[in-house]
């Protein structure tokens, strides 16, 4: 079971490696948001679907990932891709790439025990698609939501608003409308929360020309490809 300080510690740790170089490529820091998906997470069931981001690494450890497991995908260059057949727990570091596939899966679900709406039961798989608030400007994102939410499937997206797409505020982004309500918050199958990143975009947030990756950590991902 993890708290909020395991989650931080085990990010830290992470960091750590980041600042050594021992990383073959860039990772996308979890942080600041370990209060949140603690109450989230505490809904979400082991045969849930989980679908997640470039920023994962905090939604893989609460879906039940060991933390030896994910550290040593982290290690090896896959912290961007880390998935899990046996947690039914999927990302992809593509702006809103999950939001299709999570919307089809909850279809799926639904066509395959042939029960949807009100008379499907509560203990019936349910899915989680994380995205952030730059993912919610993507046409993908509005496609699946408008299909869920017409089909009444069984799928939360959960915006996770930190009010920046990279390092661009939505203030520059969205201009006027920065602070208006987004067209699609109103769907039943649509939730946000607000929160203050930890990170910067990309990395620890060390100073720039600190961090060197690692040449033999480069050798072992090229030969494992």
């Amino acid at each position: 079971m993890h708290t909020a300080e395991t989650l931080i510690a085990f990010e830290s740790k992470i960091v750590s490696h980041f600042a050594a170089g021992s990383l073959p490529c860039l990772i996308h820091l979890s942080g600041g948001n370990e209060t949140q998906l603690l109450d989230i997470f505490s809904r979400v069931r082991p045969h849930d679907w989980v679908f997640s981001t470039h920023r994962n690494h905090y939604h893989a450890l609460l879906k039940g990932i060991p933390a030896d497991h994910l550290e040593a995908e982290i290690l090896a260059g896959r912290s961007m891709f880390i998935y899990s057949r046996a947690h039914n727990f999927l990302t992809s570091s593509i702006l809103a790439g999950t939001c299709c596939i999570a919307a089809g899966v909850a279809w799926s679900l639904v066509h395959s025990e042939n029960v949807g709406g009100a008379s499907r039961p509560d203990s019936a798989p349910h899915v989680y698609c994380f995205l952030g608030d730059g993912a919610e400007e993507e046409g993908h994102y509005y496609e699946a939501a408008l299909f869920a939410e017409s089909n009444d499937l069984p799928i939360t997206f959960i915006i996770e608003d930190n009010a920046r797409q990279v390092d661009t505020p939505k203030r520059e982004r969205r201009g006027i409308f920065h602070s208006t309500r987004c067209p699609l918050d109103h769907f039943t199958c649509v939730k946000r929360y607000h929160y203050e990143p930890t990170y910067p975009h990309g990395g620890a947030g060390l100073p720039a020309g600190s961090v060197t990756f690692a040449t033999a950590a480069i050798a072992r991902l090229r030969a494992q490809n």
